[in-house]
């Protein structure tokens, strides 16, 4: 259910993004209306009454085209409010997509139990964006954004369907991979790691993976993943955590 909101989402924001280009085009036809008006009317000045009279009406149509690119934007914001409303409500993040961290944080929970009830596996990552100040600071929040735009969609086409994906801080992420153990859910982050590079060469994340055991608590779980994470990072050079997707797998009684 909640995959198929984030498609309804999504396809609002396309919607959103496809009459913005097409009231850019606008505006630029209506610039080329402008400008033909305006030799036009220099053509006239140098010419007789009867070659005024000839004037085609850029000017009319210029304005024409830029009432229709401000009612194509006024569309798109709607679009772009109402799908944000709806991630929302459905507890998505709007940027990223992903589970809000409240919505997530009980969806967590309900996967720990489900786990314990049945006794299968759990292992949960601490996932970071690595550099998302930097980029902030030298390119702007609107760099800082697609990156997390661009991280949350490898994880979320990565990892399994029914994988959690939860936006847990800033530049944090949180997934939990039920029915899986260490060395499947590095076989996953890879996959991620493979998709993030694709879409974004420059990007990569550090992750730290903790499987649950009998008396871990969510949070205990949380900060075990965390920890790791931490540890994993403090044995990668910088230049290796830029470029690569770090794990760090560690089961810590």
């Amino acid at each position: 259910m909640a995959e198929q909101g984030l498609k309804s989402h999504d396809e609002r924001d396309r919607a959103a993004d496809e009459r913005d280009r097409t009231a850019d085009a606008r505006d630029r036809l209506a610039d080329e209306r402008d400008r033909a008006a305006e030799a036009r009317e220099g053509a006239d000045r140098r010419s007789s009454p009867r070659d005024a009279e000839r004037d085609p009406g850029y000017r009319e149509y210029a304005a024409r085209d830029r009432g229709l690119a401000a009612h194509d934007r006024r569309l798109a914001a709607h679009d772009r409010r109402r799908a944000a409303h709806d991630r929302e409500q459905a507890g998505l993040d709007g940027l990223t997509g992903a589970l809000r961290r409240e919505r997530g944080v009980m969806d967590l929970q309900r996967e720990i139990d489900r786990a314990r009830r049945s006794g299968g596996q759990l292992v949960l990552a601490f996932v970071d964006v690595d550099g998302l100040k930097a980029i902030n600071d030298d390119h702007g929040h609107a760099a800082g954004d697609q990156l997390l735009r661009d991280v949350a969609a490898a994880l979320l086409n990565g990892l399994r369907s029914y994988d959690l994906v939860v936006r847990y801080g800033g530049d944090e992420f949180v997934c939990a991979l039920p029915g899986t153990n260490l060395d499947g859910a590095k076989r996953r982050f890879a996959e991620v790691a493979t998709m993030l590079a694709e879409k974004n060469p420059r990007a990569s994340v550090s992750t730290g993976l903790a499987e649950l055991t009998d008396p871990d608590t969510l949070e205990e779980l949380t900060a075990r993943a965390d920890a790791a994470l931490s540890a994993g990072r403090r044995g990668a050079s910088s230049t290796t955590r830029r470029f690569t997707t770090k794990s760090l797998h560690r089961k810590m009684r």
